[in-house]
């Protein structure tokens, strides 16, 4: 039988190879000019490493290749150089030379001290003494022995340096220590001279509760009812006082408090309450007649004050005048009601016309600031609006202890009318008048009567001298636009007066300004 050729062979017997792919032909890509003259090998190099000198690998002596060292920098020539004028000294030492020098005797060896067996390398080991040097070694051998390392604080306490028992006793003794400094000092205090010693204050233990009517009890309870109110315009303004008189946020203040802010719109009035909290204020109505106004925050429950009745006064009642003197808010000054029904006129603000007004007249310091703020009674109820002053003199404007409050009803009277309507009318009796004083006769002399006024149509005449209206007696001017607005318009009041020296009464019905 025949047998087929293995495929893995040839013919002939022998192993056939595998057919295999060449090689990759190598790619050599061109060569930049400018690169392979940074980084390619130094002209004349041909391996990787330069060589300096090599000798021929024949043994000739002679060279393959000799590469120069530039020469050294001129500053190290000059200084290792040899001199100019030392050509003759050898700067090497000999090659026999040891480095003995001139050294002819030779050092002991160290066992030559016979009584030092610790540097005898053949004594024999006894018991014996300390290996301590007696006082003339020690004089002999002057080298002190190395000191060893100080310690800081932390390695003493954490460094595991120190045993915690010697710790402890070391804070044992500070602590002995400390202690009988302490009482040698106490002791040398206790021994001061004569001028020193020891202090004893006998304490008052303060009232824990203050009597009802008390100055303190009254200021709590008002104090929060009077606020302090700041007028801005632009880079002006000024501040007074305002009290609560109404739970919706009505404050009554005066009328040249706010009298800029009427005048310009662009002002601004702010109120601020004890507790620190600012509100912006509106302005309801004024009336510069009586210098008396109303504003109004919008606040949530404001703190009201009480209000009284003026007329239940009587001279020397204590009071108390609350406001923001001079900017300093929530001031509180105490003082009586020195006298009632006193006639105040003042010059108008911005133009306005004067205002008149009976005043309570009290010693309670008032001073700039003040204006609008609260004058209440010793029960803490509202009997007045803190209006002005009685200055000392020429350019004292200060407190000296005679200062002015309108009077709380008729400033309710106006703050209602105020708040309804806006506007307050007055009663007028129709005429000019001013202060006479005369032998005769003291009062408001009538400068002139309008035509078809309440006094022309009473018979009042020019020249003529009222004295009394009603009950009230009039001195002055003041006082008699005072004692008619206190009535009511459409009143009949009679009113006496002199004329040509005869005292006469009419009957007079007020009329309206």
């Amino acid at each position: 039988m025949s047998q087929q050729p293995n495929p893995q062979q040839d013919p002939s017997g022998a192993p056939r190879r595998e057919d295999r792919l060449a090689p990759r032909p190598l790619d050599r890509p061109p060569v930049d000019p400018a690169q392979a003259s940074v980084f390619g090998r130094p002209r004349g190099v041909d391996g990787a490493f330069d060589r300096l000198y090599a000798p021929d690998a024949r043994g000739n002596g002679k060279a393959q290749q000799v590469t120069l060292a530039p020469p050294p920098p001129e500053s190290l020539a000059e200084a290792f150089r040899r001199p100019p004028d030392a050509a003759g000294v050898v700067l090497q030492r000999p090659a026999d030379d040891q480095g003995a020098g001139s050294q002819t005797e030779t050092e002991a060896p160290l066992w030559s001290k016979p009584a030092d067996p610790w540097r005898d390398p053949n004594a024999g080991a006894l018991l014996g003494g300390p290996a301590v040097a007696t006082e003339e070694e020690a004089k002999e051998d002057p080298e002190e022995r190395p000191r060893g390392a100080m310690l800081s604080l932390p390695e003493v306490l954490f460094g595991r340096r120190v045993k915690p028992t010697a710790l402890a006793l070391l804070g044992v003794i500070a602590l002995l220590i400390g202690a009988v400094g302490g009482l040698a000092g106490w002791w040398l205090s206790d021994r001061g001279d004569a001028l020193t010693g020891e202090l004893n204050i006998a304490e008052a233990e303060a009232g824990k509760e203050r009597p009802p009517g008390s100055v303190a009890e009254v200021a709590q309870r008002v104090a929060p009812a009077v606020v302090s109110l700041e007028i801005r315009i632009g880079e002006g303004g000024g501040s007074g006082s305002g009290v609560v008189i109404d739970p919706q946020g009505y404050i009554l203040t005066n009328d040249h408090v706010v009298s800029m802010a009427v005048k310009d719109q662009s002002a601004r009035i702010t109120a601020v309450f004890i507790n620190g909290a600012r509100a912006e204020a509106k302005v309801v109505g004024t009336d510069p007649k009586t210098d008396l106004a109303v504003v109004k925050v919008s606040v949530p429950d404001p703190v009201v004050v009480q209000v009284g009745k003026s007329a239940d006064l009587a001279v020397g009642d204590s009071v108390l005048a609350v406001g923001s003197p001079l900017g300093l808010e929530n001031t509180v000054t105490s003082g009586i009601v020195s006298a009632l029904n006193r006639p105040i006129g003042m010059p108008g603000e911005n133009g306005g016309p004067p205002s008149n007004y009976g005043a309570i007249q009290t010693d309670a310091p008032i001073n700039p600031g003040n204006s609008g703020g609260a004058l209440v009674d010793s029960t803490g109820a509202l009997v007045g609006i803190n209006t002005s002053i009685l200055g000392g003199g020429e350019g004292q404007g200060g407190n000296i202890g005679i200062g002015f409050a309108i009077p709380i009803d008729q400033a309710i009277k106006i703050s209602r009318s105020l708040i309804e309507q806006g506007s307050v009318k007055h009663a007028d009796l129709g005429l000019n008048a001013a202060s006479v004083a005369a032998n005769t006769s003291e009062g408001a002399q009538v400068q002139n009567v309008a035509p078809g006024g309440p006094a022309a149509a009473a018979g009042i005449a020019e020249g003529d001298v009222i004295t009394k209206v009603g009950d009230r007696i009039v001195r002055t001017a003041t006082e008699l636009t005072v004692v008619v607005r206190e009535h009511n318009i459409g009143d009949v009041v009679p009113v006496q007066l002199s004329r040509q020296g005869r005292q006469l009464v009419v009957d007079v019905t007020l009329g309206s300004d």
